[in-house]
C-alpha cells in the first residue's frame, strides 16, 4: 500500500483527469480539488476511489483549509484558467487564479513541512512565461519575457515555487509545452481541428474557420506529460524541468496532418481564415529543450502525427456512436 497522499487541484481539467487515472490505477490515495459541485459529481462517476473537494483556488481561507485537513505529501497543482485567449478578457481574474492561487498552496505546503508533515509540491507552469524568448530552443534557464497576462501571471507563480524551494520547501515546476489528447476542450484549437475535419469526413461540415494558420507550437500528448508531473514530484531533489517534444509545427502542419488522416490531401478549399482569431500577442517560437527531464527516464510515446492521427480517430468514433 503506497504511503503517498495526492492533493490534485484542477483535477476536472484535461491533465488532471489523467492524473487521477494514473494515480488510482497505481493504488495511491488521492484528492480532487475542482472549482464546482458539477465537476466534483462528474470526477465522482468516473473516478469513484478518489476523494472530491468543491474549492476554489482564490478562497485562501478555504485553501488552507483543505490542505490543513488533507494533509498531503504531494500536491499537484493544475488549477486555473486554461485558455491564454480567454486571458486577455479576465486579466486580474487570470492574475488571481494563475499567479497567487499557487502562492496559497505553496504557503499551505509550507506550514504543513514546517510543523513536520513534508509536503512536495509540483506546478504546472507554461511556455507561455518565455513568450518572446530570445533563444530556441528555450532551457529551464532561459529568461522570462511573457508577452500575455496568462504568460504574466506564470510567469509570478513560476517565480514564487524558486523562492519558497530556496526557503526550503520541495517545490518543483514542469513548465508544459502545449499538449493535446481526446479530453482537450473544442475551445482549443487542436481539439477545434480534429472535430471538424471528423465532421467533414462524415459529410456533417463543409469547412472549417481558424486563426493565424502560422503560428507554431510545441505540440505533446497529454498523458505523457501528467507522467513528467509524476517523475517530476517522485524525484530525489526539487527543480524545474521544461516538459516539451522540442519539435515545431504550425498550425496548418496539424491542419494537413488532420485531412490526411481522413484521406483528404487537398483541404485548402475547406478552411478559411478569420482574424477575430488570432491572437492579440503570439509569442515568438516556442520549442522546449527537455534534457533535464529526460536524464531523470522521461520519454513521449507519441510523435506529432500519430498525436493528431488519435485525435481524430477519437472525434470520428463520437460521431459514429
Amino acid at each position: 500500500m503506497s504511503t503517498e497522499r495526492f492533493l490534485v487541484t484542477g483535477a476536472a481539467g484535461q491533465d488532471g483527469r489523467y492524473l487521477l487515472q494514473r494515480l488510482v490505477a497505481e493504488g495511491v490515495e488521492v484528492h480532487a480539488m475542482v472549482r464546482s459541485a458539477a465537476g466534483a459529481a462528474e470526477l465522482e462517476g468516473r473516478f469513484p476511489a478518489a476523494h472530491q473537494h468543491t474549492v476554489d483556488l482564490t478562497d485562501a481561507a478555504s485553501t488552507m483549509a483543505l490542505v490543513q485537513a488533507v494533509r498531503p505529501t504531494h500536491i499537484v497543482n493544475l488549477a486555473g484558467i486554461t485558455s491564454v485567449a480567454r486571458s486577455w478578457s479576465a486579466p486580474a481574474e487570470t492574475a488571481d487564479v494563475l499567479g497567487v492561487g499557487p502562492v496559497r498552496l505553496l504557503e499551505a505546503a509550507w506550514d504543513l513541512t514546517e510543523a513536520g508533515h513534508p509536503v512536495r509540491v509540483v506546478q504546472a507552469s507554461s511556455a507561455e512565461i518565455f513568450g518572446d524568448a530570445d533563444e530556441v530552443p528555450q532551457t529551464e534557464g532561459t529568461p522570462l519575457r511573457p508577452v500575455t497576462p496568462y504568460g504574466a501571471a506564470k510567469a509570478f507563480a513560476q517565480t514564487m515555487v524558486r523562492v519558497f524551494r530556496d526557503r526550503g520547501l520541495f517545490a518543483s515546476s514542469g513548465i508544459l509545452y502545449n499538449h493535446e489528447s481526446p479530453e482537450r476542450p473544442a475551445s482549443f484549437v487542436s481539439r477545434k481541428i480534429t472535430r471538424e475535419v471528423a465532421l467533414i469526413a462524415r459529410g456533417l461540415s463543409d469547412g472549417l474557420t481558424l486563426g493565424n494558420l502560422d503560428a507554431e507550437r510545441d505540440w505533446g500528448y497529454a498523458p505523457d506529460y501528467v507522467d513528467a508531473l509524476l517523475l517530476i514530484a517522485r524525484a530525489d531533489e526539487p527543480g524545474d524541468f521544461i516538459v516539451a517534444s522540442g519539435e515545431s509545427h504550425s498550425v496548418r502542419e496539424f491542419v494537413d496532418a488532420a485531412f490526411r488522416h481522413v484521406g483528404i490531401d487537398q483541404w485548402e478549399s475547406l478552411v478559411s481564415v478569420d482574424p477575430a482569431f488570432f491572437r492579440p500577442a503570439e509569442p515568438n517560437r516556442q520549442i522546449g529543450d527537455a534534457s533535464r527531464l529526460r536524464a531523470l527516464g522521461w520519454r513521449p510515446t507519441r510523435d506529432f502525427p500519430s498525436l493528431v492521427g488519435l485525435m481524430v480517430d477519437a472525434d470520428l468514433q463520437a460521431l459514429d456512436g
